[in-house]
């Protein structure tokens, strides 16, 4: 992963909740938060908690007793998520997970949304989930399977070569789909100190209203918009039409669908 991953800024998080968030990120907040409910906790840690996808799932099923910390290293997308969702259980706050400023022992159960392919030391991440979980606490999380399991990631990236062959922008591949391998994410979460560690792979659909929509979405709302303005300044609206006729053509005009799949993960402390 490269630095510059890390930066949702500028207009990219307003379009990131706009396009990406029912693109692709709202089935698995739903898929994470009936996980999370069942559980019945009475205190929760969320981490890269982004724009507040989880959170707006999760809290109404939530007792009204429960306390709700929503934690995020990025401040443009926390605001963005407390503007838009309001509830006295939750407090929203910058925190980096990998140095959590919270007691251990703090937190009857940890969540983190599609952020462990981001944190530049996962193993001290991992780590400090662990230290704030109550001991036999879940830590819930989930990351993308690979791109090629994920059809308009696969298709912008394809488009976006097409485009820059000299050099392709490979931010999908390279940092939201690259940490995909279960043995590898059972092995850093036992390494970290947790006990079970159970993967399930969970397949659900991308729908937007068109393939425009939807090359919007990646183009717009990701990191990919700083590759393609660092390639060509001007260029992001030809990059954005490219990837649209690309879904497009697998996908025909109108509304479109597409397969995504995660990894979601369970582990106990």
């Amino acid at each position: 992963m490269q630095d510059s991953d890390k930066v949702f800024a500028g207009s990219i998080p307003e379009s990131y909740d706009r396009y990406m968030v029912p693109l692709i990120f709202e089935p698995y907040a739903a898929d994470i938060a009936r996980r999370a409910s069942v559980l019945t906790p009475r205190s929760v840690l969320e981490t890269a908690a982004g724009t507040g996808v989880v959170t707006r799932a999760l809290v109404p099923q939530l007792s009204a007793e429960t306390t709700y910390i929503a934690t995020d290293l990025n401040q443009p997308m926390l605001e963005l998520a407390a503007s838009a969702f309001r509830d006295p259980r939750v407090r929203w706050q910058t925190a980096d997970a990998l140095d959590l400023p919270f007691d251990d022992d703090s937190f009857d159960l940890v969540l983190c949304q599609f952020g462990a392919m981001f944190f530049p030391d996962r193993m001290r991440a991992y780590r400090e989930a662990r230290r704030v979980v109550a001991p036999g606490g879940p830590f819930l999380l989930n990351v993308w399977d690979a791109i090629e399991e994920n059809d308009f990631a696969d298709e912008v990236t394809t488009a976006l070569a097409e485009m820059f062959p000299d050099d392709p922008p490979r931010f999908m591949a390279r940092t939201p789909h690259g940490y995909h391998d279960v043995r590898l994410i059972e092995q850093e979460l036992t390494d970290a100190g947790f006990g079970a560690v159970v993967v399930e792979t969970v397949t659900a659909q991308s729908v937007a209203s068109s393939a425009l929509i939807a090359a919007k979405g990646y183009c717009h709302g990701t990191v990919l918009r700083t590759e393609i303005e660092t390639r060509d300044a001007g260029g992001l609206e030809e990059a954005t039409n490219r990837a649209a006729s690309v879904i497009a053509a697998r996908h025909g005009d109108g509304e479109v669908r597409g397969r995504i799949q995660a990894h979601v993960v369970t582990a106990i402390a």
